[in-house]
């Protein structure tokens, strides 16, 4: 029949057409896999092995089904007689199949079946029959949700689109709405709606009155000189500080209440007051604005929370001015209190924000029965205090702000695990913000988490990720990497979807990264330190001999090493942490490999810190390997290795610096949530190199706006280095036009102000649907209670406190 759609084959009915007709080529191959014996392989192994098969062979294979599978493969385990696969057709979509060798048989498999052949493998039957299984799918089987991978990441745009087709089909539907603006107020202020108002048809009439009124004055006339005519209708303040502004507010609810629309809602909860105090999470510590960037555990993520909250500060007073409101907001970053702060104010219990007027780091001592924990510990080992610090930072914050926050945000697992249970205990409006998600950077992490346990303690870290990811009402990512990956690669989130824990618990369904809780909100540079080179009357020439003693001096001692012999080179310049992720030997060890590179630039990097012993073990065998690579590559006179500079102000001109050597800056990581310093290179700037795993890989535009390397491939990375040096030696426009097509995607897409008025946007609609709807899932809380209360807080304990020495003052 004509229009009527066809059923589209599944993976096992194709690959079973496929292997009647290609039977040896397919047989020969799945061959070769299996010879590696028991094991898990990953995409490039069985791409290698696919390389290997002869030409004749590969084509049959490359173009049909069983080709599209191997493509799609993310890992194959091999358990003989069975291959077992794990295939990604598209992003945030799964399917699993296994095929027997000796009889080239296909099965499907469910989540849970793939999960216990992973488990097979790393300890054999250790699990039994009796698994415990998390399952969260059935908790939002009925809710919506898109299907489509280029959704992933609006979750707001779907949710208000569904959830408004689905409830407000009529003025009488509109009912939620108007409860919800009655219900607001602030330390006793009511706003928005008074008693007056009780039903839909006196809110029209009124809104109508009022407008008639308004049209009457002139457009700049102050809320203070209606206030007291429109109380007396029932309406408060909150609509607006001028006549112009309550006018388009009114007129944007009168629209709502005639024909809802999904836009409308979302620009009028935009504007309605609803955010006044917030409070952020980053607990593990030495969280300050001075002296600690270099510490392990800290780095970027201080530095985006303390832009975040400058930047939110301002599009609060911003929007409280705009409604007519005379509020005083406040925003809390609440970390760790330090009582051996090692000359830093991390000691501190109150410290007001740089730059900030209402803003202020809160901090909060670890506690346990015998007393407050001196000492600094590893983000890997905070997980037995938590629980402690949660009621702690409860009774600090209601005295500080003598009210219930509106919004929490957890940062980093510690930071959103503490959120979840402020938010639960206070029914409060969650964002969770991850940063980084550990799964991802450490291969096999979950299966072999017994091998990293004693180090990492991931088995606490994993759960913590479970539950505050199914708990908050909205997840901000800073990419769609992040979420979902790309066609090649697996998202952060996405790893969460199915994994297992071998004898400790299996999760078939973990999140569903196309959940509309999942928006993606890109940060930006501070642009007060953070501008163009080009811009010469901002420039901080006095900080120029300062930058030179850094760049070029021959004096070598713990904050610079290793001399630059000849100056009118370019420079390739690199900043990060000194940890195995951030792969910065790996950009030493390219560029001491590739002769014409040496050549052509100079190589500057800062990382870690050698003023001081490190306590990171990674830290120490980086160290240990750079100091090798100078040795072994005769780097002296090529290469500057300068420790952790910790002066963000010198370290923007520093940036512009490079930019007038004609520079470029490389970002080299194995992986990179985000990708902070890439941002503000090219703010800069400065042309940009970054890995192609993870979220540089969205933020630059290969070719245009920068350019993607892949950190496995460092000698393909040093050639376009060289390619890119030698074509802008020859023609100075090409360094040009990378420079500006950097600063023209940064203008378009990655500023705080675009973020902090999408971040409050987000709290005011999430916020709204989780009152007028089932969104606040309150049976998947209930999952998660005792998930938390029978799994994880065992794990917690488990973890040993740190052995304080009583008569230590020092860390």
């Amino acid at each position: 029949m004509a229009g009527r759609l066809t059923r589209v084959p599944s993976l096992k009915e194709r690959l079973d057409e496929t292997l009647t007709a290609q039977r040896n080529e397919i047989l020969s191959y799945l061959s070769r896999i299996a010879s590696h014996g028991k094991g898990i392989l990953q995409p490039h192994e069985l791409l290698s092995e696919f390389e290997a098969v002869s030409d004749k062979d590969k084509h049959k294979l490359a173009d049909g089904p069983f080709g599209e599978v191997f493509r799609h493969t993310q890992e194959a385990i091999v358990l003989p007689p069975w291959i077992t696969l794990a295939v990604r057709p598209r992003p945030g979509v799964w399917e699993y199949i296994r095929v027997n060798v000796d009889e080239l048989a296909v099965e499907e498999l469910t989540p849970s079946q793939f999960l216990h052949v992973k488990e097979e493998l790393v300890d054999g039957s250790v699990n039994g029959n009796f698994v415990l299984e998390l399952d969260f799918e059935p908790f939002n089987a009925s809710f919506p949700r898109p299907t489509l991978s280029k959704s992933i990441g609006n979750g707001v745009e779907f949710l208000n689109r569904h959830l408004s087709a689905k409830m407000f089909h009529d003025k009488e539907s509109m009912r939620p709405l108007l409860d919800f603006l009655r219900m607001h107020h602030y330390k006793g202020k009511t706003m928005m709606l008074n008693d007056r108002i009780q039903n839909l048809d006196s809110l029209q009439s009124v809104l109508r009155k009022a407008e008639e009124f308004l049209a009457t004055l002139p457009a700049d006339t102050p809320y203070s000189e209606f206030d007291h005519k429109f109380q007396e209708i029932g309406l408060e303040r909150g609509w607006g500080d001028t006549a112009e502004r309550v006018s388009d507010m009114i007129q944007l609810l009168l629209d709502l209440l005639e024909a809802p629309d999904s836009c409308t809602l979302e620009k009028f909860l935009g504007r309605i007051p609803m955010v006044f105090n917030v409070v952020i999470l980053s607990p593990h510590g030495y969280f300050a604005q001075a002296n600690v960037l270099g510490y392990p555990d800290t780095g970027g993520q201080v530095v985006y929370i303390l832009d975040q909250v400058r930047a939110l500060e301002n599009e609060m007073l911003q929007r409280i001015k705009q409604q007519g409101l005379d509020i005083v907001p406040r925003i809390l970053i609440v970390s760790r209190l330090l009582p051996d702060a090692v000359g830093t104010t991390c000691g501190q219990r109150l410290e007001k924000v740089f730059g900030t007027e209402h803003s202020h780091i809160l901090r909060v001592p670890f506690r346990t029965e015998k007393g407050i924990v001196r000492r600094w510990i590893s983000r890997f080992e905070v997980w037995p205090y938590l629980e402690t610090y949660t009621e702690d930072v409860a009774n600090e914050i209601a005295g500080e702000l003598q009210a219930k926050p509106d919004l929490i945000v957890g940062n980093y697992s510690d930071g959103n695990i503490v959120a979840s249970l402020l938010a639960h205990k206070l029914g409060v409006t969650q964002c969770t913000i991850a940063h980084a998600l550990e799964k991802t950077k450490y291969p096999n992490s979950d299966i072999y988490w017994k091998s990293f346990e004693e180090k990492y303690h991931f088995s606490c870290q994993f759960t913590a990720d479970l539950i505050a990811m199914n708990h908050t009402d909205f997840i901000i990512t800073s990419t769609f990497q992040e979420i979902a990956g790309n066609k090649d690669t697996v998202g952060q989130y996405e790893s969460h979807m199915a994994f297992t824990l071998p004898g400790l618990y299996r999760v078939v369904h973990g999140i569903d990264v196309f959940d509309p809780k999942f928006n993606i909100v890109s940060p930006g540079a501070d642009l007060s330190i953070y501008f163009p080179y080009t811009e010469e009357k901002k420039r901080l020439t006095a900080l120029h001999p300062e930058i030179e003693e850094l760049l070029y001096s021959e004096v070598q001692n713990k904050e610079h090493i290793c001399v630059l012999k000849d100056r009118s080179k370019p420079i390739i310049f690199s900043m990060a942490r000194l940890d195995r992720v951030k792969n910065m030997t790996g950009l030493v060890e390219w560029y001491g490999k590739n002769q014409k590179l040496r050549e052509l630039v100079n190589l500057v990097v800062v990382a870690g810190d050698r003023r001081k012993e490190s306590k990171d073990i990674e830290e120490k065998e980086e160290m240990k390997k750079m100091y090798g690579l100078i040795e072994q590559y005769k780097l002296d006179g090529q290469f500057r290795w300068i420790s952790a500079q910790m002066n963000r102000v010198r370290n923007g001109e520093l940036y512009r610096y490079i930019a007038d050597t004609k520079g470029a800056f490389v970002q080299p990581a194995y992986y990179e949530a985000f990708g902070l310093t890439v941002v503000e290179a090219m703010t800069c700037g400065l042309p940009t190199f970054a890995t192609c795993h993870g979220g540089p890989a969205e933020i630059i535009v290969n070719g245009k706006s920068g350019y993607h390397i892949d950190p496995y491939h460092g000698d393909k990375a040093a050639e376009l280095l060289v390619e890119f040096f030698e074509k802008s030696t020859a023609d100075p426009s090409h360094w040009e036009k990378i420079s500006k097509g950097g600063l023209k995607r940064i203008e378009e897409k990655y500023t705080w102000k675009i973020y902090s008025d999408r971040l409050l946007t987000l709290a005011g609609v999430y916020g709204f649907w989780k009152y007028v709807s089932n969104l606040d899932r309150r049976e998947a809380r209930r999952y998660l209670e005792m998930f938390y209360a029978l799994k994880y807080k065992k794990l917690a304990e488990s973890v040993p406190l740190l052995v304080e020495d009583s008569n230590s003052n020092s860390n």
